[in-house]
């Protein structure tokens, strides 16, 4: 099967070749030839990290060893997104869906690695398993604040494309997610978070 390129954004070009995804990260003609390589190979080995540590805790797909510096190479996950799918379910299943995401996110937390782009674009659903998908934006970080801004995405992505039953299916996240040692630290930030935005929207 010939390679289709599936999404391209800023960074990187997302291509479909057969039972695989390639990440690729696109060249910067901008930059000096000798930086830009640099920062792609370094933000590639980065989000292959985060993935192989985090795949050992929750469903995600496992990337391949590429001789390959600025691409990453993973399996395709034939499931649905969430993004386009979650309404379809009933109630009971959206709950339990997002229930499993707070899990999984509290997991996340727990080894300190921050996903950085957290909504239902970047989650894939299939055998009742919630794969997490797309660590770019991804980091490792103790830090509580950091925390709160995973959590302050998720809760805006359900606002913005789940917007009928947002604040149940929020809640059921938070079930899940207070398996993170720390989660009523994070909770808390996470209003200040919140506070911080509304006052930046006042002006």
């Amino acid at each position: 099967m010939k390679p289709k390129i599936l999404a391209q954004g800023a960074e990187a070009k997302i291509i479909s070749n057969g039972d695989y995804i390639i990440k690729s990260r696109i060249k910067k003609v901008y930059r000096i030839k000798e930086l830009d390589e640099k920062i792609r190979k370094r933000r590639t080995k980065s989000e292959t990290k985060l993935l192989e540590k985090a795949s050992k805790i929750i469903p995600v797909p496992v990337p391949e060893k590429t001789k390959k510096n600025f691409q990453i190479r993973i399996p395709f996950i034939e499931g649905k997104k969430l993004s386009q799918e979650l309404d379809s379910f009933t109630k009971k299943e959206q709950l339990q869906i997002l229930k499993q995401i707070g899990e999984n996110t509290a997991k996340l937390h727990n080894i300190d690695i921050i996903h950085g782009d957290l909504t239902t674009s970047n989650m894939i659903l299939k055998d009742n398993l919630v794969f997490f998908i797309d660590f770019g934006l991804g980091y490792s970080s103790h830090k509580i604040e950091d925390k709160a801004v995973d959590l302050h995405l998720i809760k805006e992505a359900l606002e913005a494309k789940h917007f009928q039953n947002w604040e149940e299916l929020f809640n059921s996240f938070l079930k899940g997610y207070k398996k993170y040692k720390k989660s009523k630290e994070v909770l808390d930030r996470l209003r200040k978070v919140e506070q911080r935005g509304r006052y930046k929207d006042k002006y």
